[in-house]
């Protein structure tokens, strides 16, 4: 076997729109809209710079069936700059971007090829260095929105060829909640399929489900909310003389998105929260110089603090300056190293006796003890949080949002709903109430009989 390399991207969401962001000043609008073309370009830097023989993009290249005239025709610009540098191009159309979405009719540059949907086909990669095969490359595209057949069993490696076999595909593996089970398959499905790698699209979280055969989401290239923290990019995937891959990440977005946790713990004075919020911003900055941050706070801990937070309207106060300081940092072009504040999320509270909350018999201490267990159980935290969200479950909008939740998101609802719960009962209950309120006789702590 030949040696080779190539670039796995997917979910590129060319047209998305940034969630969550409001009271957005023009200019760093107009550099947000730019975000995923950055990301785009930087795609293709990066598969010049690793002098790639070949990038596979796995579905989600628009954000919708019915992408933009600008997506269109810059991605078309993307693709023909690989062209030009004999890098050729393997991609998939996914739930986003199905092949029957209206589209501009372009001749696809040279080296460039788009998978149907009727059988996945196959094509012989080669080496640009020599022209040398090294890899048969397979993809199989969305003819719809809504796919739900396993389609990962149509794939078959290609009978007597001894190449890397790489297989596109844009599913849910092992039924992934927080999106939709398009094209739903299982590791075992893929493992046993006799492929090398399986370069996937659909999941926004860049994991590596499987080594040996890879088997591999690398995210999308450009996060669009605080959903979608930390870095995002591609894989560069290296294949060794032995079809053995090695795989590294380059990080590919223009803009970051961050939860930073701020705790009250111990403070005394307004004036200190401030300070350590300010003092995280400018962390900030010089920790990600090079590209424009949006962060949401969670403020977090117990302390005396939380009622000036809660009653007086400082957060809002210290948003409005945040944001009035970064916008100045806009209107002079400084967009990198700009750290724009989504929101601030209050969970914390006032001061308690926590570990005498969690061991007494008591409704609140009920009440801890089944958030403590199920922020810690991931298990446990999907079975609560089902059974707590179910009504708005019946809408199908509300249930659209649900799905994009991540267990983050989740325990973070979860303890805030915990703190405001003991908050507000020990607002109202002299001390020692509670304790003279045990559970009613014959109900066990589980709420049972």
């Amino acid at each position: 076997m030949v040696p080779f390399r190539f670039v796995h991207a997917a979910d590129l969401h060319l047209d998305s729109r940034f969630a969550g962001l409001s009271h957005i000043p023009g200019p760093i609008r107009n550099y947000l809209r730019e975000a995923a073309f950055a990301a785009l370009g930087r795609l293709v830097a990066v598969a010049v710079e690793e002098e790639a023989d070949f990038v596979v993009i796995s579905g989600d290249v628009y954000d919708s069936a019915d992408s933009s005239l600008q997506s269109q025709l810059r991605f078309h610009e993307a693709l023909t700059e690989f062209s030009k540098r004999g890098i050729a191009v393997y991609l998939i159309h996914g739930n986003h971007d199905p092949l029957d979405g209206p589209r501009l009719h372009m001749d696809l540059p040279e080296g460039v090829t788009v998978f149907g949907a009727d059988v996945p086909e196959q094509v012989v990669a080669v080496r640009r260095s020599d022209g040398q095969e090294v890899a048969v490359v397979s993809g199989l595209s969305y003819p719809t929105a809504k796919v739900t057949e396993n389609t990962s069993l149509r794939y078959r490696r290609k009978e007597g060829n001894r190449l890397f076999h790489i297989a596109l595909l844009h599913a849910n593996v092992d039924g992934d909640p927080a999106h939709e089970t398009y094209s739903p398959c299982t590791r075992r499905d893929l493992i046993d399929s006799g492929f090398d790698y399986w370069a996937l699209g659909h999941i926004h979280t860049r994991r590596i489900l499987n080594e040996r055969p890879y088997i591999v989401y690398p995210g999308n290239i450009q996060g669009r909310s605080v959903i979608e923290t930390g870095p995002k990019g591609c894989y560069v995937v290296d294949v060794d003389g032995g079809g053995i891959a090695s795989l590294r990440f380059r990080e590919l977005d223009e803009v970051r998105f961050l939860i930073r946790d701020i705790s009250i713990d111990e403070m005394v004075r307004e004036t200190e929260w401030i300070e350590a919020v300010e003092r995280s911003v400018e962390d900030i900055r010089a920790l990600h110089p090079e590209l424009m941050s949006v962060v949401r706070f969670r403020i977090t801990g117990r302390g005396s603090v939380h009622r000036v937070l809660a009653e007086k309207g400082a957060v809002g106060d210290l948003l409005d300056e945040l944001r009035r300081r970064e916008a100045l940092r806009a209107e002079q072009g400084l967009f990198r190293g700009l750290v724009w504040t989504e929101g601030f999320s209050l969970e914390s509270g006032t001061e308690v006796d926590r570990e005498r909350l969690l061991a007494e018999d008591s409704f609140l201490g009920e009440m801890m003890r089944v958030a403590a267990e199920s922020v810690g159980n991931g298990q446990a935290l999907d079975e609560f949080a089902r059974a707590a969200l179910a009504p708005l479950a019946e809408n199908r909008e509300l249930r659209r949002l649900l799905a994009e939740i991540g267990e983050d998101e989740m325990r973070a609802w979860l303890m805030r709903a915990a703190e405001t719960a003991v908050t507000l009962l020990s607002d109202v209950m002299e001390p020692g109430e509670e304790e003279s309120r045990p559970f009613p006789e014959g109900r066990n702590r589980q709420g049972g009989r």
